[in-house]
């Protein structure tokens, strides 16, 4: 099956449509818990519940226009809640289901959502009022359970399927809210338009087929496996799994039972996966490890610098065997992704496609495409997609800018932010790079980041932190000391490193050499002053980004300068 032609297609709706009526005896969903399968569904299957519960929806009231937030963790109902919303017109609203009770109501009153639906748990902790919504729908909820007002998603349905209501490219498709939204709600207008040139630029990169079975594990509300999880896979024709647990045993075992080719994951969940791999190498026999790794240099020759999946399988099969045999590439991004990280993978014949993205852009700005591989980039912009960088310093690193149809119309009632994001037609994303002379981006950290030392030099956090990438450590980050502890003063600019150490580890003399040869290495302007090691994990996105306002307020309230800082 070829997938639809996506740019005929007006809406979601009407690609999702196409894409269920095309693949109608595929498979298309499968959700499983543990060891338990609760759903199977081929894309007829998933299209007939979809009808019946957009009729349902339609016989409430809900129109075109009508806004409907989803607040669900990675299930069935997502996908057919959302496509029952799409085909009835709607704009959906995805939210987060792990934010607060007090957060999902503050989201949910900016949007001005009309539906919610969301799961019991969720639902007890939103506490919801019942005057804030005209339909609450909660699934899974206990037989006896008081859902004040709200009604149950298993039994929410209709005798009669729904009929789609058209909508334009130009329409509203979904408002959503960037990570780690806090205080000013920012909530990213995206159109269908935008949507469908992202995802036709994607599956001309990586395309799917009938064949192919994603393995989703991220959150569906993440922008990354709403288009690589739901939408992309869909309108190829593929099979999506959702997996509701990330226990890693049943992780492993997923990959195995449904032969999994395709996974999005976050830089974090990566190098956790890299990790397991190289303790269970070192825990081989000497002649077996000696071996393997022989096979991985091999393997590294061989292949060059454009992935050559058959050949690493045949070369590295225990290896893929403990992946199922079948997994093509994994897809990450969301945050920094370390270049030793993405090269342990490609040499064993796992491809990681990395790539830089924002809320406000869809979903991609640049990936890369393995044309050739390369871990010291983020890529090269997608199709359809400029980038440029604003005020280029000596070295060519300045802000990053991005234009093309997938950029959002602006934030949700709010003018004065959107005229400061989208300037002339490009997105300000606030992030520092530099494009190298083959149209590579590298980046080096957010703008309002930035170090001025007393030298006038310009340095970054993020550029700093991968100097100690493998430090022997649950996490670390790096701040400006007078950020951490204002103080009137001007220059004398010194930089302190937050370490998170694992459970039972100690900040002994050992791991004290280590930062120190590290430092070391670096210039002097960019040499960390001292250490502070921090008892709490640091605050994340759903992205996995770490919250350094947050973490910074944290540590400015729990710990005296003076009293914190190792100086080194």
């Amino acid at each position: 099956m070829s997938r639809i032609e996506l740019e005929r297609q007006p809406s979601l709706g009407s690609a999702l449509d196409a894409a269920l009526e095309r693949g109608r005896d595929l498979l298309c969903l499968i959700e499983a818990d543990r060891e338990r399968e609760n759903v199977r569904l081929t894309y007829g299957e998933f299209a007939a519940r979809g009808l019946f519960l957009a009729r349902a929806l339609e016989e409430c009231g809900f129109g075109a226009g009508h806004r409907a937030t989803i607040v669900m963790s990675n299930q069935s109902k997502w996908l057919l809640s959302a496509y029952a919303v799409f085909r009835r017109g709607g704009v959906l609203v995805p939210l987060d289901f792990k934010l607060s009770g007090t957060e999902h109501r503050q989201l949910i009153a900016h949007s001005g959502a009309q539906v919610v639906v969301t799961e019991y748990p969720v639902w007890r902790q939103m506490a919801l009022p019942a005057e804030a919504a005209r339909l609450v729908l909660v699934s899974e909820a206990p037989p006896n359970a008081d859902l004040r007002g709200a009604r149950r998603w298993e039994d929410f349905s209709s005798e009669l399927p729904s009929a789609p209501v058209a909508r334009q490219r130009s329409d509203l498709a979904c408002i959503v809210y960037s990570s780690g939204t806090g205080g000013r709600p920012k909530g990213c207008m995206l159109t269908h338009d935008n949507y469908l040139e992202q995802c036709a630029a994607l599956v001309s990169l990586f395309p799917f087929g009938p064949g192919s079975h994603y393995l989703s594990v991220l959150p569906t509300n993440h922008a990354i496996d709403f288009m690589v999880g739901f939408i992309g896979p869909f309108v190829c024709g593929a099979t999506v799994v959702h997996l509701r647990t990330i226990r890693p045993e049943f992780v492993r075992e997923a990959f195995t039972r449904y032969r999994i080719t395709h996974m999005a994951l976050v830089p974090m969940v990566l190098k956790n996966l890299e990790r397991g791999l190289r303790q269970r190498l070192d825990d081989l026999p000497a002649a077996r490890r000696a071996l393997i790794r022989g096979l991985i240099g091999l393997n590294r020759t061989l292949v060059g610098r454009r992935p050559k999946t058959w050949l690493s399988r045949r070369l590295l099969w225990p290896i893929h065997k403990s992946f199922g045999g079948a997994l093509e590439m994994f897809f990450v991004g969301g945050a920094f992704t370390e270049p030793e990280t993405l090269e342990y993978f490609f040499d064993l014949g796992i491809p990681v496609a990395n790539g830089y993205g924002l809320t406000e852009a869809g979903t991609v700005i640049t990936v890369n495409d393995m044309r050739p591989f390369r871990s010291d980039s983020v890529g090269k912009p997608v199709p359809g997609t400029e980038v440029r960088i604003l005020a280029p310093d000596a070295d060519g690193i300045g802000e990053v800018a991005a234009r093309g149809r997938t950029i959002m119309s602006g934030y949700l009632d709010d003018p004065e932010l959107t005229q400061a994001t989208l300037v002339d037609g490009w997105l300000v994303t606030g992030d520092l790079g530099r494009l190298d002379s083959t149209g590579h981006l590298q980046l080096f950290g957010r703008k309002k980041n930035m170090i001025v030392t007393a030298g006038g030099k310009n340095i970054y956090p993020e550029d700093i932190e991968n100097a100690f990438v493998g430090l022997p450590v649950k996490e670390y980050c790096i701040f400006a000391a007078n950020y951490l502890w204002p103080q009137r003063a001007l220059g004398g600019e010194q930089l302190v490193m937050v370490l998170r150490l694992e459970p039972g580890q100690e900040l002994g003399p050992e791991l004290q050499q280590k930062l120190e040869e590290r430092n070391r290495r670096l210039p002097d302007f960019k040499r960390i002053h001292g250490f502070t090691s921090w008892q709490e994990d640091f605050p994340r996105t759903a992205s996995m980004k770490v919250k350094r306002e947050e973490l910074a307020e944290r540590i400015r309230t729990q710990l005296v300068r003076d009293h914190a800082v190792v100086e080194i």
